[in-house]
């Protein structure tokens, strides 16, 4: 077991002996230094656990001491021991970020009993949340055979998610594989309970589950109300465990007033289930309805360049009169404009944002190296989300928004997976690109391995030929052909990817803020 390393700052370390051998007998390594520029030196020439720094120090005081020390190493846990009690001078040590603080005198067991409460608790906490989770993995294997509900789904694709945040955290990388194969299990019964059951829910349009055809109807159009002014922002690619780590930043700013899942169409793909929220309608609808709005995988251009189009047509076919503006934001300079286009937003009923960033490093990651580096697993990947979230114009935007008292809709067109097994699939050069799912003719497949659509009416999918058909990967797996096989395997592993079927792409998040006063 590894011995605890302590920095002593104190400019009276000799009259601290005492102290410092009960420590040592203990089993903590004690280091010392008399002043603040020695500690600087240390801490950059040496590992260690916990700093005690003295406040009332010559020379460089411990509160400058500690923002020296914070630059070096933000993580480090600092106890400050001071003999000043006044209150401005605990408010700079603790907005400069200290772990603990004590009042001199102290007593040795004073300083014990702070030194177990920093490096004890992250592993009492390791351990209560595995034995949680072991509690708890008992409980979702024996129930993924009972799942029968959309509502049952949804309740263990939101447990999962909770679960996966709790134990990202763990120094256990066996008790985090351990979840990763339970929920490759899970997804491989979602994907049963997907291929029984979604033909009845696009063909029937039933009440449960909510898909992106009929969300705006349902949750969208409800929130508005003629006398205010909302925001609906739509973040292109954003799974629930992203979600949950970018909504409590919002919270800051707006109350939560609802918050819940809708699942995306299939293919869980930005041209299928974005056009389908706009538009409220099916693919196969949108295809027959507007066929100069709608292209094919196999066809050249843009495949959501009428999505504003899309969305007045709705809004006409439900005699909704909303005055609105569709806005795309796809770089910085977009996300600026909108900050300054606020005002111009009031007059509005509906201020409709999509904003593409999270997409956009799904993709990279796909096509560059150093992207691959940033996020190599679903924790970095939400990390990185996060950093985006903190500095971009987009949480600008919202801050701003909350101040002009705009009620604010948040959610997304699908989520992604990360794939990691490849299958693979035989066929002419028109079958559609994307590695979750194929549409197209004449494909070779093992026809175990997927979700085979041929009678396109049943999933209300368009048609590019007469005899087109659609397959989708299940699970975490992905298409590639079987020319140079080994090659486009290898790249596209550990890439996120959507379009096929998955809790992590077609269940997904939904919310609803009013501003905070």
């Amino acid at each position: 077991m590894k011995v605890p390393r302590i920095l002593w700052v104190d400019d009276e370390i000799d009259h601290l002996k005492p102290h410092i051998l009960f420590l040592k007998n203990k089993s903590y390594d004690v280091l010392t230094c008399t002043n603040g520029l020695d500690a600087i030196q240390k801490i950059k020439n040496n590992q260690f656990d916990v700093v005690l720094l003295d406040e009332n120090m010559p020379g460089l005081n411990g509160l400058e001491t500690l923002n020296e020390l914070k630059k070096i190493n933000s993580e480090l846990p600092v106890i400050m021991i001071t003999k000043n009690e006044a209150e401005h001078i605990m408010d700079d040590a603790i907005g400069g970020k200290i772990s603990d603080y004590l009042i001199k005198p102290v007593n040795p067991n004073q300083i014990l009993i702070a030194l177990k409460k920093i490096l004890n608790t992250k592993n009492l906490i390791d351990k209560k949340v595995i034995q949680s989770y072991q509690k708890e993995y008992r409980s979702i294997s024996n129930s993924l055979l009972e799942l029968s509900s959309v509502d049952d789904w949804v309740s263990l694709y939101k447990k999962m998610t909770y679960w996966e945040l709790e134990l990202q955290e763990l120094d256990d990388p066996i008790m985090f594989d351990i979840f990763k194969n339970q929920m490759k299990e899970a997804n491989f019964h979602f994907s049963n309970f997907i291929e029984k059951n979604y033909s009845e829910w696009i063909t029937n349009n039933l009440e449960t589950p909510i898909l992106s055809n009929n969300i705006f109807k349902k949750k969208v159009l409800p929130f508005i109300k003629e006398d205010q002014t909302c925001i609906f922002l739509l973040i292109d690619n954003l799974r629930l465990d992203q979600w949950r780590i970018i909504s409590p930043l919002i919270q800051q700013f707006y109350s939560l007033h609802s918050e819940e899942c809708y699942f995306s169409i299939l293919p869980t793909a930005t041209q299928y289930s974005r056009n389908s929220i706009f538009s409220g309608l099916t693919p196969q609808e949108m295809q027959k309805q507007f066929p100069l709005w709608w292209k094919n995988d196999n066809e050249e251009g843009g495949k959501n360049l009428f999505e504003s189009e899309f969305l007045e047509s709705q809004l006409n076919r439900l005699n909704k009169k909303i005055k609105f503006s569709y806005n795309k934001i796809t770089s910085i300079s977009d996300g600026k404009k909108l900050i300054k286009n606020l005002k111009k937003f009031k007059s509005e009923n509906l201020t409709v944002i999509v904003y593409n960033f999270v997409d956009m490093i799904s993709h990279a990651k796909t096509e560059m190296e150093i992207i691959k580096e940033l996020a190599p697993d679903n924790k970095a990947y939400r990390s990185l989300t996060l950093s985006w979230f903190k500095n971009s114009p987009l949480f600008e935007f919202i801050k701003s928004a909350k101040n002009d008292g705009f009620k604010l809709i948040v959610t997304t067109d699908h989520g992604t997976i990360n794939v990691e097994k490849p299958i693979e699939i035989k066929g002419r050069k028109e079958i559609s690109s994307n590695l979750r799912y194929k549409s197209g003719r004449s494909m070779s497949y093992d026809e175990k391995k997927v979700v085979e659509v041929k009678k396109l009416n049943e999933y209300h999918l368009p048609k590019s030929f007469m005899d087109s058909s659609f397959i989708f990967a299940k699970n975490d797996d992905y298409f590639v052909y079987q020319n140079n096989f080994n090659h486009f395997a290898s790249l596209y592993n550990n890439t996120f990817q959507h379009g096929g079927i998955s809790m992590e792409e077609m269940i997904i998040p939904f919310a609803t803020f009013l501003p905070k006063k």
